[in-house]
């Protein structure tokens, strides 16, 4: 049977720090977790809170799902990869997004256009960083090093510190069919915010092309693939399922435009478009009530890990028999010890 590593999805902030994290990261690492995970959307960052959690710890791994490329230049990226990964004595793992156009040009002000040419280009700087083999440089064009214009004055630069480990693992957050293939290609793993072990068909054609091209650093037998099941254990399962239904009709409805939404795109290819219809609509008419009842519990049990143990139990064996090699799951420490006892 596969072994199935278990993370921690800590997630970005809401309002304010969650106030038990401290609690959830020692108790990830005393029950033998593979990983903690932080996160970013326009409040809190993914690094900080990574590295103030992860000090308290000296053996899970310290992961970003995701850092947002345009919150920080290439070089500078690479430069927070390489000082986490010698304060966590070679633990960190990079996890990289583009996020969606409301967020880049909304929140940093910059043009989404062209995100898997972007991505590429992005992923290549870092890994110079990184590597430190030669000074850092790149022909652009959209993070031309160095800069051609201004003063004339800039110079390709190499990192003055050393790295720990000339390679850092980079994994991608993809949904869309082209990233999902860039990231087979170019990356160390794959972050789907949404998986399913029942659709299998809507991701592995996309991963199969990327390993297929020429230059790709892995095979689907050594490529991660981080799956987050959202975990709530409960005897009802439609109550279970209720918690879960607001969270996705946000995702489905109001985490992008009726035009441009990739998580409504990632659910219409799990075979739930009808209703990812009818949730968007809803939504968007500012009927979010009514979007979340429209939420389908099959598909809250496809994506997710709700229920009595028992389910769960059961379910975890789905996920297990997937591509996923890791499942990343959030809960308090009671669910944390359940799943433990149940997958590893």
């Amino acid at each position: 049977m596969k072994d199935l590593k278990i993370g921690l999805q800590l997630g970005y902030w809401g309002s304010g720090p969650p106030i038990n994290a401290p609690e959830l990261v020692a108790e990830a690492e005393r029950l033998g977790f593979d990983s903690i995970w932080t996160a970013e959307a326009y409040g809190s960052d993914a690094l900080t809170p990574l590295a103030w959690w992860g000090a308290a710890t000296e053996r899970v791994r310290l992961g970003t799902a995701l850092c947002q490329l345009s919150a920080r230049t290439p070089t500078a990226m690479g430069m927070a990869a390489l000082t986490m990964d010698h304060l966590s004595n070679g633990r960190m793992v990079l996890g990289l997004g583009v996020s969606g156009p409301q967020v880049v040009e909304g929140w940093y002000g910059q043009n989404f256009e062209k995100p898997l040419a972007r991505t590429r280009e992005y992923i290549d700087i870092v890994r110079q960083v990184i590597a430190r083999d030669d000074v850092v440089t790149s022909a652009g064009p959209h993070y031309p090093l160095p800069y051609p214009g201004g003063l004339g004055l800039g110079k390709p630069l190499k990192p003055i510190t050393h790295p720990l480990r000339k390679e850092i693992p980079i994994i991608m957050g993809a949904e869309g069919p082209k990233n999902i293939a860039l990231s087979a290609e170019i990356a160390d793993g794959w972050f789907p915010i949404f998986f399913s072990p029942a659709a299998v068909d809507a991701y592995q054609p996309y991963l199969d092309e990327g390993f297929a091209r020429e230059g790709a650093r892995h095979t689907k037998d050594d490529f991660e693939v981080i799956a987050f099941a959202a975990t709530i254990m409960h005897d009802d399962v439609e109550e279970a399922a209720n918690m879960m239904k607001p969270m996705l009709a946000l995702y489905i409805g109001g985490m992008g435009a009726q035009s441009m939404n990739f998580h409504f795109d990632v659910f219409t290819r799990m075979g739930y478009g009808e209703a990812a219809s009818k949730i968007q609509s809803l939504y968007l008419e500012g009927k979010k009530d009514e979007a979340a009842a429209a939420v389908p519990t099959q598909l809250v049990e496809d994506t997710a890990l709700i229920g009595p143990k028992e389910k769960i139990r059961d379910d975890i064996a789905r996920w297990r028999e997937s591509m996923a090699t890791t499942l990343l799951i959030s809960g308090d420490v009671a669910t944390m010890r359940t799943i433990a006892e149940l997958a590893l």
